[in-house]
């Protein structure tokens, strides 16, 4: 696989004292320090992806050595007509059945125990053999050994099981390399139930505590090597209860469409199960199995209960299949248009994401990054959420909406939000001493973390906040209405942050306000110390944890936030699709409340607008040169990184202070959420100037990405009012954005911000639909030319398996802007270094095709939406949704140090010591609980790198809603 460097919802975040704050977000980084040169030692392995007449082959090639590869030469031989098409991440020839790779630029250096991979498209007839004749630079490597096979075949996807009950649990599992197995483990999550040693492997246990639960199997070989199955989800119920799957029925009109219901546990007598419709659109009916009887011995063979759909019309309605004794069952079945084939693709996907069995959720409601627990990316456990989640839930609950017209789970959303992820007046309790007339103290951002920590300085001239006070009164409130980036939401380190709480440590149940990154560029999530919000010297040490980070005299027990911009901008986003279409249905004041509630968040969101401390923009240089704003002159009107604001946790101490960002990126802005709160008069800001600045941004916005399109036609980085973060002069040369300097990769470097491709797509996408809902001439002609680019790099194998871009590669700068003849970037270039079959990018993807599609008649979009819809849907589905493998070469930074200043000493939550010794696995000991453990052992031991098939909640979120969006505009 070709996994790309940066995956799913990842960000950084920097935190001080009063002062330096940002959040970017950020990609995966690979590698180590290098070596010096030496013999080779290596491995290399071997997967395909095989269609009978063709396939593509994915290689990593991992340093088993203790010395730098600089620069590789691969080679191998067929044993059969294996011919090579094209080739990835290297320079692939053939001649005869013997293939060779030289490297590429990118990844020529192996560092010691990392792996780089590369890869290719080959046509054959016959047989497919796998190579073993593996060599780098001539030298023989060793195969690496394949993980055992695992998969969980009892209990079924989605089962319901009676409090008390047996649930029996089952696998079947198989060695690779002549291996045999050893012993197979059950998991609930991360708690071990039960081993089995023999096959077949199984294990019956009735504790299991009422509530949703994630089991899985793990199998060991012979060799020490272990590998866990897919996460099966199931419910146990209280007591005794109907069940029936599935919950979300699609029906067209005219038609009829089934579900299944049984019982969850044996009856001593025959049971009758009846079905009604509760509520809901009239046309849909019960036309077979209303009342069905389940007896002793049939109770777990499931009976169909048959809903008929009314010739013409559409929504949705409530089913209940009811039993004396016994917890009823619910089916929402929906009526949709009879050609409206991926608007039932929708409604499967959302049933999976949504049942509470599947693992995206918590047991409030908040969505998890991901289903699994072992995931780093910047969200550096997987049950922690972003705000980004929180965003994609909306705009999910706002497609259900469409699809069904049952708009009380998008007000859900919202409340959800609200209540765990905006920080309520309890957490922020000293914003009335905010003095916008000073709004921080300055702190230079510096290199790399072991510069920090950085030095207040309070002698530089910060400019003044011209919108706290026009939000105050529009609001009547000194309180900020955005939401916080990062939530550890089942308190796994142990802060206890839960909404209204500080510090209530370990044994708090609820979901904690979390922060991590915060030193500099070149931090990345592998060298990051994880700080609670509130910080109340409980923890860390001394300072509880502000003198890693900020040098000063004394510290001051406080809060603080950071506020991701692109993720409210979405909520905006989706507040905004969701009235349109609530009005479309006549149900507009179903959710008037919530949508106010979006435009007062992006009021708020203007922050993002400005620099850092609220200097004027342009030609910025010198932290005590460049002048102090004196108002809407600090504002450059693009989303930037962050905002974030803070203060005492004394009531009695009287300070709090607010900063903006000075780096803009282009995978940030979002010109759909610019147009809806400027020209939507149901998104319209309650502030004086809010509807105006919007209209300036979104103006601005295009504009940007106008000046940032490479040659080529992808879009490139981004521009700083703000150099190094800390007003330094730029290199001699550098072009710039009305006065802003150009930066390939603006704020973080390990690896580069501007290189993964999803930012294109998330970005362009919000293009799109802002061109398809308005039909802007300057957005079109950015899209044109993206999209000829982005289609050649894309490929659809005969199977639907695709390739598109992952990571990217840029040279040059952009033409200096100037709004009234733009320059054409003759010098600015982009390549593809590497490409992946990324589930949610992709889709991401899709919907950007799909807008420009519908508005521009583009048939080669269309149809090349439709071909990675279909791709993802036919090949990669499992019980949990749509997921691809991913090998983490990353993985062997567990072992990075973290910089602790030298004498430094403090604790973790759980007893973690945090010291100059300290490293990333260190101070996250729980991780060595996690079932997927083992995998990262044998990794860092010198084993292969390790494979894991991740469920984003974002990503599912995105494939769902690219079906519910192609099923809308071009089905």
């Amino acid at each position: 696989m070709h996994p790309p460097r940066r995956r799913g919802a990842v960000r950084r975040l920097w935190t001080a004292v009063v002062a330096a704050l940002a959040l970017p977000l950020t990609m995966l980084s690979t590698g180590s320090t290098p070596a010096q040169a030496a013999a080779v030692q290596c491995s290399v392995d071997y997967r395909t992806n095989d269609w009978g007449s063709g396939f593509t082959a994915d290689l990593t090639i991992t340093n088993r050595g203790a010395d730098l590869i600089d620069g590789w030469t691969l080679t191998y031989s067929y044993t059969g007509n294996q011919r090579l098409g094209n080739g990835w991440n290297g320079t692939w020839s053939q001649s005869g059945q013997s293939v060779t790779v030289q490297s590429a630029a990118h990844n020529a250096r192996i560092a010691a125990g990392a792996a780089v991979t590369t890869g290719a498209q080959f046509a054959y007839s016959g047989s497919n053999a796998a190579p073993t004749n593996f060599a780098i630079n001539g030298t023989t490597c060793t195969g690496a050994h394949q993980p055992p096979i695992t998969v969980l075949t009892s209990p079924s996807a989605g089962a319901v099981y009676s409090q008390g009950d047996a649930v029996p649990l089952a696998a079947t599992a198989a060695a690779a390399d002549n291996a045999t197995v050893s012993k197979v483990e059950f998991y609930d999550n991360t708690t071990l139930l039960g081993t089995d040693t023999t096959a077949p492997y199984s294990l019956s246990v009735s504790s299991l505590t009422v509530g949703s639960h994630s089991l899985l199997a793990k199998a060991y070989d012979s060799l020490g090597a272990s590998a866990e199955s897919t996460p099966v989800g199931i419910t146990v119920a209280s007591g005794p209860a109907v069940v029936a799957s599935p919950t979300q029925l699609p029906v067209q009109p005219g038609k009829t469409a089934t579900y299944d219901v049984r019982l969850s546990t044996q009856p001593s007598s025959d049971v009758t199960v009846t079905t009604a419709r509760t509520s809901g659109n009239s046309g849909l009916s019960v036309t077979g199995g209303a009342s069905l009887t389940f007896t002793p011995s049939n109770w777990n063979t499931a009976q169909k209960v048959t809903i008929t759909a009314a010739a013409s019309g559409t929504g949705s309605a409530t089913f209940e299949s009811t039993a004396t004794g016994h917890a009823k069952a619910s089916v929402t079945a929906t009526q949709i248009a009879a050609t409206k084939a991926y608007d039932a693709r929708f409604l499967e996907l959302y049933g999976k994401i949504t049942n509470p069995a599947n693992g995206y959720f918590s047991p409030e409601g908040i969505p998890y990054h991901s289903v699994e627990t072992l995931i780093v990316e910047a969200p550096d456990h997987g049950h922690e959420t972003t705000s980004e989640a929180y965003s994609y839930l909306l705009w999910l609950q706002a497609m259900y909406g469409k699809v069904t017209g049952d708009w009380s789970k998008f007000n859900g959303a919202w409340e959800i939000m609200e209540k765990y992820m905006i920080p309520t007046h309890a957490d922020q309790p000293t914003n009335s001493f905010y003095n916008a007339s000073r709004p921080a103290t300055y702190a230079p951002e510096l290199d790399t973390p072991n510069e920090y920590p950085a030095k207040l300085d309070a002698s530089v001239s910060v400019g003044s906040d011209p919108i706290a006070g026009e939000l105050k009164s529009a609001y009547g409130t000194d309180d900020v209405y955005g939401m916080h980036w990062l939530q550890d939401v089942d308190n796994v380190y142990g802060y206890g942050n839960s909404p209204g709480k500080c510090e209530a440590g370990p044994t708090d149940t609820g979901p904690s306000y979390i922060n991590t990154f915060q030193r500099g560029a070149q931090e990345s999530v592998w060298e990051t110390v994880p700080q609670p919000t509130c910080d109340q010297f409980k923890y860390g040490g001394r300072n509880g944890y502000l003198d890693l980070f900020t040098g000063d005299a004394s510290y001051a027990k406080q809060w603080k936030f950071t506020n991701a911009p692109d993720a409210d901008a979405r909520a905006v986003q989706a507040a905004y699709w969701a009235d349109k279409w609530a009005d479309q249905q006549g149900k507009g004041g179903d959710i008037s409340a919530t949508v106010a509630k979006a435009a007062k968040m992006g009021d708020y969101l203007r922050y993002a607008m400005y620099d850092k401390y609220f200097k004027k923009v342009g030609n910025c240089v010198g932290p005590s040169s460049c002048p102090a704003g004196t108002g809407k002159d600090a504002s450059f009107y693009l989303l930037s990184w962050y905002y974030a604001w803070g203060g005492a946790t004394d009531t009695s101490a009287g300070w709090a202070w607010r900063i903006g960002s000075s780096h803009a990126h282009g995978g940030y802005q979002n010109p759909m959420a610019a147009y809806a709160l400027s020209s939507y008069a149901d998104l319209k800001p309650k502030s004086a100037t809010g509807q105006a600045d919007w209209a300036k941004s979104l103006e601005r916005q295009v504009e940007f990405y106008r000046w940032l399109q490479s040659s080529e036609g992808a879009i490139a980085g981004g521009a700083t009012n703000s150099w190094a973060g800390r007003y330094a002069t730029p290199p001699a040369g550098r072009s710039t954005f009305y006065g802003m300097y150009y930066d390939q990769q603006p704020v973080y470097h390990d690896p580069p911000s501007n290189q993964w491709f999803g930012f294109q797509a998330w970005s362009m996408e919000r293009v799109a639909e802002y061109y398809q809902q308005t039909g802007n001439a300057t957005a079109k002609a950015v899209l044109d030319k993206w999209v000829d680019w982005a289609l050649s790099h894309t490929t659809i194998n005969p199977d639907g398996t695709f390739r598109i871009p992952s990571t990217l590669q840029w040279s040059g700068q952009p033409d200096t802007w100037n709004a009234s003849s733009p320059g054409a970037n003759n010098g600015l270039h982009v390549t593809v270094a590497d490409y992946t079959n990324d589930v949610g990018v992709a889709a991401a993807y899709a919907k950007t095709l799909t807008y420009y599609a519908d508005r521009s008649g583009d048939t080669a979009a269309a149809s090349t939406a439709k071909a990675l819809l279909d791709g993802m849907w036919d090949n990669h589905q499992d019980a949990l949704g749509i997921a691809v493998p991913e090998t983490r070469a990353d993985y062997n930074r567990f072992d990075d140090a973290i910089h602790v200043p030298s004498g430094w000493t403090g604790t973790m939550p759980n007893g973690d010591a945090i010291n100059s010794s300290s490293t990333f696995d260190s101070i996250r000991s729980f991780y060595e609980d996690d079932p997927a453990w083992s995998k990262i052992e044998a990794y860092l031991a010198g084993g292969a790198a390790p494979s894991f098939t991740y469920h984003r909640f974002w990503a599912q979120a995105d494939i769902a809603l690219a079906m519910g969006s192609y099923a809308e505009l071009l089905e």
